[in-house]
């Protein structure tokens, strides 16, 4: 990526935090993926209990590896760790009363509102409500002018890559963009805007120069 389009992205960035400042979010700014998996890591302590929604953006900084890799550091509720329903509920219940949850955000807007559409709608739950602090890591390219545009990039973007990821049987598997199907494998289901944080120091946002996730 040349330094000029990293300066423009720097740009905005410092305008979004100032807007994620406004909504009672704490931000930081990470130039490159390795920043971003530091700063993750230090909002994680020790002895902590995490959990996470399905994510390419953990992925590509490395987090899940981090994890992984340190497990013996804290209390891990791996949802994915489920075989059968049953276990798959205790695990959803158990990343809900997290210390820690980790996630991203389908987009954000330039005035720092945090736009998501889930599935199942564990991610989007824990982002509401439950875990006493909530870290979302963000690559820049989902900055959005404002929540109608952020919605059209879930459309357009977003969703019909992730049912790829997925192997979902939607039609924006195969048109690539959204049908507004109603399908009972739709990945569309819930949409959730975060325009406010009431509880101070709960919502922490990670923006990320690179491009991360879709």
């Amino acid at each position: 990526m040349t330094s000029y389009k990293m300066t423009a992205r720097k740009n905005l960035a410092d305008q979004v935090m100032k807007n994620l400042k406004k909504r009672n979010m704490e931000s930081y700014y990470c130039e490159t993926k390795e920043e971003a998996l530091k700063q993750a890591i230090a909002l994680l302590p020790e002895g902590s209990s995490v959990s996470w929604g399905g994510s390419t953006s953990l992925e590509e900084i490395g987090f899940m590896d981090y994890i992984e890799e340190n497990s013996e550091h804290y209390t891990v509720n791996n949802r994915f760790a489920g075989q059968t329903n049953e276990e798959k509920r205790e695990l959803y219940a158990k990343g809900a009363l997290s210390d820690v949850y980790f996630m991203s955000s389908n987009a954000i807007t330039k005035d720092g509102i945090l736009v998501n559409m889930d599935g199942t709608g564990n991610r989007v739950a824990s982002l509401c409500h439950g875990p006493n602090k909530v870290v979302l890591v963000i690559g820049m390219n989902k900055v959005s002018a404002n929540i109608e545009e952020a919605i059209d990039r879930i459309h357009m973007v977003a969703g019909p890559t992730n049912v790829i990821r997925q192997k979902v049987d939607t039609p924006c598997k195969t048109t690539g963009s959204c049908a507004n199907c109603l399908s009972k494998e739709c990945i569309c289901c819930q949409l959730v805007i975060t325009r406010f944080n009431r509880t101070d120091g709960r919502i922490h946002v990670i923006l990320v120069g690179e491009d991360l996730g879709f």
